[in-house]
């Protein structure tokens, strides 16, 4: 102890360097594993906190038989069923976010008794006004709402204006990432609305809890099957949502940012050990003459190894703790975070098992570089210690010797300098590696989301058109479409439907259309879309579900009608949970002959979305249901994962200044003091401080610029495949995020241009070195 402690105080500044790299690990490491391990508990314990239904079956109410509540209390493992009146809108508008979203809704009477999902409002204004309106705790933490702002409903074109009155936390609808929210009303208000919508507005919701919520996507299916063959109605509208597709898509990107964090950390954990691999092997170098000494005087080397690596235990141990502690002080504001993207309010508790397994992988990762780095110690007799580890000889040999070789004195000196540090620049490099492919991740990520959101747009199965028109069901869709095409300013109008049907048993989100080699976002990457009206397309997640591939038949169910379709393709979807799948609009006749479209797709060139939707109208309003500006609409839905990924690339960026700028300090500082004598001796003979410090700098370039050019081609290169692994589970096999090489070039700069600045600063010390001083000493 006494010898650990001593080595500790000898060289302070290396060990505070390597216990805030070792804080900032265990302290990503910490929050990283915590959010992985915890969020899935976290939304089961709200489902129950808020005692929330697992399945909720929405239809409105020409759909709607009596019997359908009993028919679900039969069905085995079904504890509760509720049913209750409310008010959908199939395409309601509200300012949500930097823009405008387009969503379902499903508004409740907020006075009404009900055991699943009652309103606990988690805000509320005081004093209550006449107009509120009750909405999701998201409102707060991603559509910029407060207390008592104005929120307006945009439906048939007519405006429906509230006050925000209060906000409540729900697990079903409560984020703009499934597809429908849920509002709440006081009852006068709630009526009131009632009759001013037409009938078809007019819905029922079936809320049901289960014995085994994971059970409740089958029990889902199997109730919209059954309902939707006992209804005759032709209009029929019959959703459903339960608790495990929800939290799967809620906890999505929550994971991916954890899962991020705790890679970061991997690099950090993987800087430290380099550091303390180089710390060591100079350790035992300087002090090889104290190891001689101890050896001879008794000291075992088994004693000896335990005091360096007791060292390093020593500031790991407390490291890790305060890095811990650390991560709790900062988990409010990932909990910030997870509220925006989940809408759910994280309460954050001490997870000592987590705490302990950080604690534990970044001990047990230090002991054993520790211990591999200095079990030589064994090797090294007193006697060559004490001659400062020379053995018959210890001569290397003389790269560029100056009376032979050709170029500048200073550059010569300092590639000398570079060669015979063969062991820290080796460090130096892979570290300069790992930060730059870090940067370039973390960077590449934010842009593909928060600035050309393309690829982002495209993992979600969305097709980036310009304008979706929602057409009446008496209309000719094709004829719409033929009018639009023919309007100015139009690019190319496509037919694009989605609708639910059931393959082999699953229930999939397939899309309809005539011409799949129109759309932008082809999602298939092996094989290709279905050009026949036998051919069908699957998701690799449905593929995997039913066992089946390219070349084999399936079943598909569409209402009371089946059929057999060919598998020409895979394709891959985030979106709907990766359950999607592609027909042709013939291939859709085969299941219903008078299906038609109800859906298009509208491409512009040279004129803004809000006027040509409001030429659409003019000419066209008669049998047109609704439009919706896309461009808008992604810009509303994407902006939580803006602000996350946005804080993750913020925190890579300055761990990586930090790291850059610790360790130069680290490897200049130690070379500085080894080489102190030679300075001297070079300042004595006529050398400046500013040429001993370009020749410090100039040593360090070749390891640097090597560094920054492969990690940035690691960066290009792998970046993608890294992000399609992080991905894989939710439903991505394929990724093709933008990367720029002016950004990436620019990353590798900024990184060399850092290092530069830091070594000439650092190198400065030499200043304070003088001929006079050493002779002094």
């Amino acid at each position: 102890m006494y010898l650990a402690m001593a080595n500790i105080r000898k060289s302070k500044s290396a060990a505070a360097s390597l216990f805030i790299f070792i804080v900032v690990a265990a302290l990503l490491l910490n929050i990283g594993l915590m959010v992985i391990t915890q969020i899935n508990a976290f939304f089961d314990r709200k489902v129950e906190q808020l005692n929330d239904p697992h399945v909720t079956i929405m239809m409105n109410q020409a759909s709607y038989h009596s019997n359908f509540r009993e028919f679900t209390a039969n069905q085995p493992g079904v504890t509760e069923t509720e049913e209750e009146k409310s008010i959908n809108i199939d395409m309601a508008k509200f300012i949500f976010g930097d823009g405008e979203l387009s969503s379902s809704v499903i508004i409740f009477n907020a006075d009404a008794k009900r055991r699943m999902g009652p309103l606990k409002l988690v805000e509320k204004r005081k004093p209550s006004s006449t107009n509120e309106i009750f909405v999701p705790y998201s409102f707060k933490t991603s559509g910029g709402y407060e207390l008592g702002d104005n929120f307006t409903i945009t439906y048939q074109d007519k405006k429906y204006e509230y006050r925000i009155g209060g906000f409540f936390e729900t697990t079903m609808m409560g984020t703009n990432n499934i597809g429908v929210m849920k509002f709440m009303l006081p009852e006068p208000s709630y009526l009131k609305l009632v009759d001013e919508l037409d009938h078809q507005s007019e819905g029922m919701v079936l809320s049901v809890m289960t014995e085994d919520q994971t059970q409740s996507s089958k029990l889902k299916n199997d109730l919209i099957k059954e309902f939707q063959q006992s209804t005759e109605e032709t209009n029929s509208y019959i959703e459903g949502l339960d608790v495990e597709l929800v939290k799967s898509v809620n906890t999505l990107t929550i994971n991916i940012v954890a899962t991020i964090l705790v890679a970061f950390a991997a690099i950090i954990v993987l800087v430290s050990l380099i550091v303390i691999k180089f710390r060591v092997s100079n350790s035992i170098e300087d002090g090889m003459a104290n190891i001689g000494v101890l050896k001879a005087i008794g000291y075992t080397s088994r004693q000896i190894l335990a005091s360096i690596i007791l060292q390093f235990i020593l500031i790991a141990f407390s490291a890790s703790v305060a890095g811990i502690a650390l991560s709790y002080i900062l988990m409010p504001f990932f909990g910030g975070i997870i509220s925006s993207l989940s809408g759910l309010i994280w309460h954050q508790t001490v997870d000592i098992m987590i705490n302990l397994v950080s604690i534990f992988l970044v001990t047990f990762s230090v002991v054993v570089v520790t211990l591999l780095s200095a079990i030589r110690v064994r090797r090294i007799l007193p006697v060559a210690a004490l001659r400062g580890g020379i053995q018959t000889h210890s001569f290397r040999k003389n790269y560029f010797p100056l009376e032979k070789a050709k170029g500048s004195l200073h550059f010569l000196l300092a590639i000398k300098s570079m060669l015979a540090h063969a062991k820290q620049n080796v460090m130096i490099l892979l570290i300069m590696i790992a930060l730059t492919f870090a940067s370039i991740f973390s960077v590449v990520l934010y842009y593909n989301i928060a600035s050309d959101k393309t690829a982002f747009v495209n993992l979600f199965g969305a097709e980036p058109a310009n304008i979706y028109i929602a057409v009446k069901p008496d209309a000719d869709t094709k004829g719409l479409l033929s009018n639009i095409e023919q309007m100015d300013h139009v690019r190319k109008v496509n037919i694009f439907d989605l609708i639910e049907t059931r393959i082999d048993g699953q229930t999939v989100y397939t899309n309809v259309t005539d011409h799949y080699d129109q759309l932008e976002n082809n999602i298939v990457y092996e094989g290709r879309q279905p050009k026949f009206e036998n051919e069908i397309s699957i998701s690799w997640v449905v593929s995997s579900q039913i066992n089946k591939g390219i070349g084999d038949t399936v079943e598909v169910e569409f209402g009371n009608e089946a059929g057999s379709y060919l598998v020409t393709g895979i394709s891959q979807s985030i979106g709907n949970s990766g359950q999607v799948a592609a027909l042709t609009m013939g291939g859709m006749q085969q299941l219903r002959s008078d299906y038609k479209g109800s859906t298009l797709y509208v491409y512009l060139d040279g004129i803004s979305n809000n006027d040509f939707i409001k030429n659409v109208h003019e000419q066209y309003g008669d049998i047109i249901i609704e439009t919706l500006d896309i461009d808008e609409n992604i810009e509303s839905q994407t902006g939580m994962y803006t602000a996350a990924v946005f804080a993750v690339m913020l925190m890579v960026l300055a761990i990586t200044v930090l790291v850059v700028v610790m360790i130069l300090y680290l490897v200049i500082k130690t070379m500085i003091i080894k080489r102190k004598k030679e300075f001297g001796v070079m300042k004595a003979i006529g050398y400046s401080t500013i040429q001993l410090m370009n020749q410090i700098s100039i040593s360090f370039l070749p390891v640097i610029i090597t560094g920054v050019v492969i990690g940035g081609l690691l960066g290009y290169f792998f970046t993608n495949p890294m992000l399609s692994i992080l991905l894989s589970s939710a439903g991505v096999k394929r990724l093709d995020f933008i990367i720029h090489v002016p950004i990436i070039l620019m990353i590798c700069a900024g990184i060399f241009i850092l290092a530069n600045i830091v070594s000439m600063i650092v190198s400065r010390r030499i200043k304070k070195i003088s001929a006079y001083g050493l002779i002094a000493e």
